[in-house]
């Protein structure tokens, strides 16, 4: 029973490493990261990609498998379920509108709200599906990827003017995601919706790719304000990301 339970132990780590690295290695950089004999690596593989969690490329190298988007697809749901009182306690802290989203596939799609008390109608409701690109939300999750893997979900999804003030260049949003990686949030300044800014961050350490957001009218949610908001949410990012977190 011990070995079983520490074959699927490692099974798990060498799925956290495909996804670390990507989605997709070599069965040499495995060994190197894991740390694992390769003879060890080569069979628990063999079991994932049977059970169609892994999938072997042409080229030999191991990716994660489709039947892990249902799964994580799933766990992005549920997600919605547990930020409730997180996206609540923002509302009261911040006193706007506070989302979740999570990526799936290409688009944005947003799994929780708590709605501010203001009565102002916003496009963002749960359940909704977005282009990346144009959303606060959506771009805090496009900087948790590669800028080859953000080229090819814009190409899929086009860039689409919603506002004049939406980015429709991908070298222009590129550039724009660097410095939300480096500056730790996204900014949504009208690009969406005219009259609507938003802030969001990402929200490390989810099952899926994972963002949360504030938006508001912009006479409210002014520039001036948003210096005094991210540190607000980056903390609620924090705690969430902290209650996810297996125990040790």
């Amino acid at each position: 029973m011990a070995e079983a339970v520490r074959s699927l132990e490692r099974a798990f780590e060498l799925l956290e490493h495909l996804a670390d690295a990507g989605g997709e290695m070599a069965l040499s950089e495995l060994t190197e990261v894991s740390g694992l004999p390769m003879p060890t690596i080569y069979r628990l593989m063999r079991t994932l990609v049977n059970q169609g969690y892994v999938r072997q490329e042409p080229s030999k190298r191991y990716a994660l498998g489709p039947r892990l988007v249902r799964l994580g697809e799933g766990a992005g749901r549920l997600l919605g379920t547990w930020a409730r009182p997180v996206l609540a306690r923002l509302v009261d802290e911040v006193g706007e509108t506070a989302n979740m989203a999570v990526l799936e596939g290409d688009r944005a799609v947003y799994v929780a709200q708590a709605p501010s008390k203001h009565s102002m109608r916003m496009f963002t409701e749960v359940g909704r599906r977005v282009q990346p690109h144009c959303t606060g939300v959506g771009k805090a999750l496009l900087s948790q990827l590669p800028d080859q893997k953000v080229r090819e979900i814009l190409d899929r999804t086009g860039m689409d003017a919603h506002t004049p003030k939406t980015l429709t260049d991908p070298d222009a949003l590129l550039k724009e995601l660097e410095l939300i990686r480096e500056q730790g949030y996204a900014l949504d300044d009208e690009e969406q919706e005219i009259g609507v800014r938003c802030v969001a961050v990402p929200l490390h350490g989810a099952p899926a790719l994972t963002a949360i957001s504030v938006s508001g009218p912009s006479g409210r949610m002014t520039r001036e304000a948003v210096p005094n908001v991210v540190p607000i949410m980056r903390d609620a990012a924090a705690r969430f990301a902290k209650e996810l977190s297996p125990p040790t």
